[in-house]
């Protein structure tokens, strides 16, 4: 018994030895999506904080001094040009005006009694009847009664263009305000801002740019990475408040001549038709800018890069079939995707999909992404954080 119990021990080990010998099965290939890097030319745009303006603000102002019959128009509807909005008081006026046309007849008789008179004296003293006194004397009598004339007859017209400022009109078609005098109050130089019209249609959508922003754009234009459509043709989009895209499109109408020196930035103006009066003056709006290209741009799916410790990267799938990582340098978001400006080539291969399965070195079993079919609308997360794995 004792022999067999040490016959037992000594192949223990022996067995022991047979077993480590033995190798490992290779690990099994991990399955990833993964997209077919190509460059392509790709429509981006520029998106911007603005604010709406009207196009023609205008005062609305009594033009004379009485008091206020009427407000005609409703506060806050929309009046069209020539609209009468307030009624002055008129009869002081149209008495004016009867007294300046009564004025105009009595000068009118004694132009008529001068021209009778000169007339009269002018074949006398050409016989030496009467003395050249008495011809320049009924001259410049003749002269004085159409002068008077002249400034009865602008009395006249002084007199019925008061009498029309009594009735108040707006010369544009806009949006009115509440009005700032009530009917009955006496409207003075001191109180003659009645309310204001602002049109609104077209509309102004202002937003500035700033000096980084545009030295950026610029080298990326000088450098090749982004063209400009021809002549600055530039199309615009409002964006409103509940992410819905406003119906008309717009065009940058002016851009001012210098930075402003307090924000460091540059006012630039853009134009769009309402005929609906949807868009108010004040409103916050989207500005999206339209109409620049980047040639050859390289785009992958923004859960393809990941970030880590030295920057982002992505994992590529060699010739081999092994999973590699691959550091890039990211540009801007363009809808789901990243623009990558460095790092990688056409013909590239990276994993978009299951990319947590993945070591340096681990073979891969590749699925094709299937084609895009519909853009989607801009990110708002960012990339993915993962620490990169060492190299081996």
């Amino acid at each position: 018994m004792r022999v067999l119990l040490i016959a037992l021990v000594l192949l223990l080990p022996i067995s022991g030895c047979s077993k480590e010998k033995k190798e490992a099965p290779a690990p099994a290939a991990a399955e990833v999506t993964v997209i077919q890097i190509a460059g392509r030319d790709t429509p981006v745009s520029f998106e911007f904080v603005g604010q709406t303006e009207s196009s023609h603000q205008v005062e609305i102002r009594a033009r004379v001094a009485g008091f206020l019959d009427k407000r005609v128009y409703t506060e806050g509807a929309l009046v069209k040009a020539r609209e009468v909005m307030f009624k002055q008081d008129p009869k002081p006026f149209q008495a004016q005006l009867d007294a300046a046309k009564g004025a105009l007849a009595q000068q009118v008789a004694r132009l008529q009694t001068a021209r009778d008179n000169l007339a009269r004296v002018r074949p006398l003293a050409a016989e030496n009847a009467l003395s050249q006194k008495d011809l320049s004397d009924a001259i410049g009598l003749e002269q004085a009664a159409a002068a008077a004339v002249d400034t009865a007859r602008a009395n006249v017209e002084t007199a019925q263009l008061n009498l029309g400022y009594t009735t108040i009109t707006t010369p544009v078609t806009g949006l009115s305000s509440y009005a700032q005098v009530q009917e009955g109050a006496y409207v003075s130089s001191a109180n003659s801002l009645l309310t204001t019209v602002e049109q609104v249609d077209p509309i102004w959508i202002n937003f500035t740019v700033s000096e980084n922003e545009i030295l950026g754009l610029r080298g990326q234009r000088e450098s090749g990475q982004l063209r400009m459509p021809k002549q600055d043709s530039y199309e615009i989009e409002a964006v409103l408040a509940d992410g819905s895209v406003f119906a008309q499109t717009g065009r940058i109408t002016f851009t001012n001549a210098s930075f402003n020196q307090q924000t460091g930035t540059f006012l630039i103006r853009t134009t769009f038709a309402n005929p609906d009066a949807l868009l108010r003056p004040g409103q916050f709006i989207r500005v999206r800018v339209k109409g620049a290209v980047r040639p050859n741009a390289i785009l992958v799916p923004q859960q393809a890069v990941l970030n880590g410790a030295q920057g982002h990267f992505v994992w590529l799938v060699d010739k081999d079939g092994k999973a590699q990582v691959r550091p890039v340098q990211v540009g801007p978001w363009h809808k789901d995707e990243w623009f990558i400006v460095g790092g990688l080539a056409a013909g590239d291969t990276v994993a978009v999909d299951g990319v947590i399965k993945l070591a340096p070195g681990v073979p891969v079993k590749a699925v094709q992404a299937p084609a895009k079919q519909a853009e989607a609308e801009p990110a708002k997360a960012p990339a993915q954080t993962q620490k990169p794995p060492e190299q081996k």
